[in-house]
């Protein structure tokens, strides 16, 4: 799987660190508005929504424009997982680059999950920006002269190293349709933060590392099979 996005991607906690810290948001949602804020991030965000996920979706007006406004950026900070929407008009946008930047940077240093979603564009495109991201940087590279202050370097490593993650790829994902392609979404977000929630567990819990840990292997998280469980103890 060269590109590493899977039909049903699966996903690990990046740190088990991570989940001792005081979350704001369970999801951050990075995308670029013009190409899919009234549809298929709109759509998405509703779906979180409806499925218990506090999730961030900037749908300010006055924040839509070239540069990262700080409570986008708080909101990169207060999350556990950053949901990154590739369109093919994504890098265009030097708000999206540095939104990106920070993300990747907030995966190194705070244990935070990235999950991609490539809706519109091929992985390699994004992770070699060739195509309609090799022109968006062109224009880049002319209006920051070739680069200043390595910025492009800084938006293209963030995309290489975004891309190579393990995500959802619309093309190879529910043959096209976006509404099961949004449920196979909610369903792998799910599964991350109800896995999270059970290694929180074990981090804080005394003297019950292996009894949950053979609870955690019993439902199997991330399989599709139906699991029934019981749990017999004192009730005050």
């Amino acid at each position: 799987m060269g590109t590493r996005t899977a039909h049903r991607a699966s996903f690990s906690s990046s740190s088990f660190s991570s989940s001792k810290q005081h979350w704001m948001y369970d999801v951050f949602l990075s995308f670029r508005g013009e190409d899919t804020r009234n549809s298929f991030t709109g759509h998405l965000y509703m779906a979180l929504r409806e499925a218990g996920i506090n999730a961030f979706f900037n749908d300010n007006e006055l924040s839509r424009g070239e540069y990262i406004t700080p409570k986008p950026v708080t909101a990169i900070q207060g999350s556990r997982i950053s949901v990154i929407v590739f369109s093919r008009r994504y890098a265009e946008s030097s708000r999206c680059l540095d939104e990106l930047v920070k993300i990747m940077e907030c995966r190194r240093t705070r244990g935070q999950t990235v999950m991609p979603i490539f809706y519109d564009i091929d992985p390699s495109d994004v992770r070699e920006q060739r195509g309609s991201f090799a022109q968006a940087f062109e224009k880049h590279e002319e209006n920051l002269l070739l680069g200043r202050d390595n910025k492009v370097v800084r938006w293209r490593a963030a995309l290489s190293e975004a891309a190579n993650l393990s995500g959802w790829d619309l093309r190879n994902t529910a043959d096209g349709y976006e509404a099961k392609f949004i449920r196979e979404i909610i369903e792998g977000i799910s599964r991350w933060l109800l896995m999270n929630e059970t290694i929180s567990v074990v981090d804080y819990a005394v003297g019950l590392n292996s009894r949950v840990q053979d609870l955690s292997n019993y439902l199997d998280v991330g399989s599709d099979d139906v699991r029934i469980v019981g749990i017999l103890g004192w009730v005050e």
